[in-house]
């Protein structure tokens, strides 16, 4: 199904409505993964460095986005390369609860996220709170996942997530974290800015095989419309596959 660049943000605001309100979880919140990437794929053109991909219209749809989510989520890769705002910035909306998932507590006082506008930054970690000293921060102490209690478990965070108010979760990533709950069949929607470049650099989506699975997602329905240069596309995510 294809829209015109002239609703398409109505088109995804009443989309992403309707699959909030119908969404079946109870105890963690509608997650919807949002990035940029060029043709082929890529997000960077190497991990540790930030590559901006979005145009001037696709970057507002990216903020409204972040209006219609509860909260808004990425890994201390995100931080330590962009040092990102999370905030909304064009677009008319209230910001988004602002949470990285930070295993080892890493976050440096100095970034951004740590001195919000508006709110107190949320750090998921497994690392005890005494460890980090910052009046803009708030430490979530999260289970260790079954497989490394040295990373935390996912499930285990969107339910606390959940516990706090968070409803709809908005995901923009890096890799790691991208893949991660792709792996955890945990995302439940897409919205996907596609820039005209080839970069052969590094990819958002790593290896969804590992593990003894036998991993694909689909999107389906799938949606998209041009925002200026760039392709948006947007659906539910579908997984197939079982364990081997």
């Amino acid at each position: 199904m294809t829209v015109t660049a002239l609703d398409i943000n109505q088109q995804i605001e009443k989309w992403l409505h309707s699959r909030v309100c119908s969404a079946q979880a109870d105890n963690r919140p509608f997650i919807t993964l949002s990035y940029a990437q060029s043709w082929d794929g890529s997000i960077t053109t190497r991990s540790g460095e930030a590559m901006n991909f979005s145009g001037a219209q696709s970057m507002r749809l990216t903020h409204q986005l972040r209006s219609l989510h509860d909260g808004i989520l990425v890994g201390i890769g995100t931080v330590l390369s962009d040092d990102p705002q999370l905030t909304v910035r064009g677009w008319t909306g209230s910001n988004p609860q602002p949470i990285v998932l930070d295993s080892q507590l890493r976050t440096p006082q100095s970034a951004k996220i740590c001195h919000h506008p508006d709110r107190q930054c949320w750090i998921l970690t497994v690392r005890p709170e005494s460890e980090f000293l910052g009046e803009k921060v708030d430490i979530l102490t999260v289970p260790g996942a079954d497989s490394n209690e040295e990373q935390v478990s996912l499930q285990a965070a969107m339910n606390l997530l959940h516990e706090r108010g968070i409803k709809s979760l908005m995901v923009e990533g890096g890799a790691t974290v991208i893949t991660a709950f792709l792996k955890a069949r945990l995302a439940d929607a897409l919205v996907l800015t596609v820039a005209p470049r080839l970069v052969g650099g590094y990819k958002a989506v790593g290896d969804l095989q590992a593990g003894g699975r036998d991993d694909q997602v689909s999107i389906d329905p799938l949606h998209s419309a041009s925002a200026g240069r760039d392709l948006i596309v947007w659906g539910d995510l579908q997984y197939e596959g079982v364990d081997r």
